[in-house]
């Protein structure tokens, strides 16, 4: 299991676009992807489980992947939490 930090530098959060760039980018790959905010815990391969969370700008979040790509997960979401401007 690896897991890793972020804090939400996107200025709307982790709204639909967002949300469904997560999704997409996590998908394919067959690790057990989880997202934590405030204690509660949703499948990141879940768009419906993202949006739910409502998670504004500012805010701290937990990546973990646990499975036989996971190191791949984490190091694909970093890269677009880059890219995308999302979180640091």
């Amino acid at each position: 299991m690896v897991e890793k930090i972020y804090t939400i530098t996107s200025e709307s959060g982790i709204h639909a676009r967002p949300a469904t760039l997560l999704v997409n980018k996590v998908t394919p790959f067959s690790s057990e992807v989880k997202l934590e905010y405030k204690g509660k815990q949703v499948n990141l391969k879940s768009i419906m489980g993202v949006m739910s969370l409502g998670i504004p700008q500012g805010e701290t979040i937990k990546i973990i992947a646990q499975g036989d790509d996971e190191e791949h997960v984490l190091s694909t979401i970093d890269e677009m939490m880059k890219t995308e401007g999302l979180g640091v």
